[in-house]
């Protein structure tokens, strides 16, 4: 008997260390994500205000491309733009089209990431813009708020773009994204092309846009 009580005395001790470790991690990710809706909230309001006194003109309130004109921008329907780098392209993509974009994806500030947690990026590691390698994209099979800017974009744009989580991914958790959160995107349309014709060849010298 002294002997399993010996045994079930060495599992405890093994065992607890790592029951410790599993709440502090739940302990670091509840602190991270506290009030996580209200801070989210509270952060696109203070945005979607900058955006629309636009002291400095650089700041654009696009509403959900889905939207008829009959209804008006708000907070929830719409998303809020910050004009980098201004392109000289012609045209902008449609919903049917393709893009090729550099883009970084970002959450909120935060404590642990001031600023900002990435969460997804075409540069891999590559900070300048203009030689990392574009991702293509289907504009119609993004979310709500990428699909809105896009379709408003010029090749060599360069925007960070702030989207509510009504026009992100909503209320639920996806992927390292917990719900309600606004995500904030730096993207740069490099190039498009229309549905049903060859994109053809596309390639970047440092500090050239291809056309479309």
């Amino acid at each position: 008997m002294k002997k399993l009580h010996f045994i079930l005395f060495l599992l405890c001790a093994i065992a607890a260390p790592v029951m410790l470790s599993s709440c502090s991690e739940t302990s670091e990710d509840e602190n991270e994500y506290a009030d996580w809706q209200n801070r989210n909230d509270t952060y696109f309001s203070s945005v979607y205000a900058k955006a629309q006194a636009n002291a400095d003109g650089k700041w654009l309130i696009l509403k959900n491309f889905s939207l008829n004109d009959s209804i008006a921008a708000n907070l929830s329907n719409s998303i809020v733009v910050e004009k980098i780098v201004e392109g000289q392209g012609s045209g902008c993509p449609m919903y049917t089209d393709s893009v090729l974009i550099n883009y970084r994806g970002r959450l909120i500030p935060s404590t642990s990431y001031p600023e900002g947690y990435v969460f997804d990026e075409s540069y891999n590691g590559d900070n300048d813009s203009t030689t990392a390698k574009p991702a293509q994209m289907y504009v119609g099979a993004l979310v709500d708020g990428m699909t809105t800017a896009l379709q408003y974009m010029h090749i060599g744009d360069k925007w960070r773009i702030y989207i509510p989580y009504q026009l992100g991914y909503g209320t639920t958790t996806a992927n390292s994204i917990p719900g309600y959160s606004t995500l904030v995107f730096d993207v740069r349309l490099v190039a498009y092309y229309r549905a049903g014709t060859s994109p053809g060849v596309y390639y970047a010298r440092r500090g050239t846009w291809i056309k479309e």
